[in-house]
């Protein structure tokens, strides 16, 4: 990939809940601290195309990319002309993470019928190579990414995008996906974290980020079903396996050895997702203390 972002991440939601101008604050000292990228969702908050102008805007040179922009939310043609528009005024700093999203929040939130999600997605990738762009184009190669978790939404990524984005996955699933992938493509999944190291509230933390998911989503709990879980872990309020599987705590390195487990997994870049949001000061503590461990 023309991007150059290094093997670590930030992946938040936390940026959406400040005024514009201090998202792009915090995004200058994530910058300042090391990190490669920072990634932005597209669910209920800001658009992500736009949000993602606006903190490449707010930098200098770390990779803005959305985990993920909604493919419901907006047409293949205007994603075509968003995905070039910024990869032209920001050159190698943009990677447009594109994924289908939930039939409960696509049929829930928007209003709109949810189709087959590989289906779907193949017809979108279609619509966008076809689409008419008129305007000054990218320098460099646009890039993009599918949020992918099973095998053949992984073998799309391969093969129509630059790799795949998974979320809310392990370790095990990264060596999945690599070998899915093959050895070009990037792998560049999510991983939550919280830095605490008593078992009772980390895993509290951990079960209301994860309530948001599970077991409410379909594709998420049908991957992780692949993954060996069961219904028992799956039922409210998730079994404890499935949250230290999902979601590192503890202190410092421990957590940085979950980290790391991807990469020593097959990821290129994993995404580090700090919890919980709500606290910005203690959200940029904790991405502050991880980088001093990782990079």
């Amino acid at each position: 990939m023309a991007a150059n972002f290094g093997p670590f991440g930030v992946w938040t939601f936390a940026l959406d809940q400040q005024p514009a101008a201090r998202a792009q604050e915090l995004a200058a000292e994530l910058e300042a601290m090391g990190w490669g990228a920072i990634w932005v969702p597209e669910a209920v908050g800001r658009d992500a195309l736009v949000n993602a102008t606006l903190l490449l805007t707010g930098t200098e040179k770390i990779v803005i990319a959305t985990g993920i922009a909604n493919i419901y939310a907006r047409d293949a043609m205007a994603m075509r002309a968003g995905w070039n528009t910024i990869s032209e005024a920001f050159p190698s700093r943009f990677i447009l993470g594109l994924g289908v999203s939930h039939q409960p929040s696509v049929e829930g939130f928007r209003g709109q019928e949810y189709g087959p999600p590989l289906t779907t997605m193949r017809n979108y990738l279609d619509r966008m190579d076809a689409a008419i762009y008129f305007a000054a184009p990218p320098t460099d190669e646009p890039e993009r990414v599918l949020a992918a978790l099973g095998p053949k939404m992984l073998e799309l990524a391969r093969d129509r995008a630059q790799g795949a984005h998974p979320y809310l996955t392990t370790p095990e699933h990264t060596e999945i996906a690599r070998t899915i992938l093959g050895e070009g493509p990037l792998l560049a999944p999510e991983q939550m974290v919280v830095l605490e190291t008593d078992p009772v509230i980390a895993r509290q933390v951990a079960r209301e980020s994860l309530a948001v998911y599970l077991p409410s989503l379909p594709n998420y709990a049908n991957n992780l079903r692949r993954l060996g879980f069961n219904e028992e872990d799956l039922t409210e309020p998730l079994s404890d396996r499935i949250v230290d599987a999902l979601v590192a705590w503890g202190d410092v390195e421990t957590v940085a050895t979950r980290i790391r487990a991807h990469r020593d997994a097959g990821a290129d870049h994993v995404c580090v997702q700090v919890l919980p949001i709500n606290d910005i000061a203690a959200v940029m503590r904790d991405y502050r203390s991880l980088s001093h461990a990782l990079l």
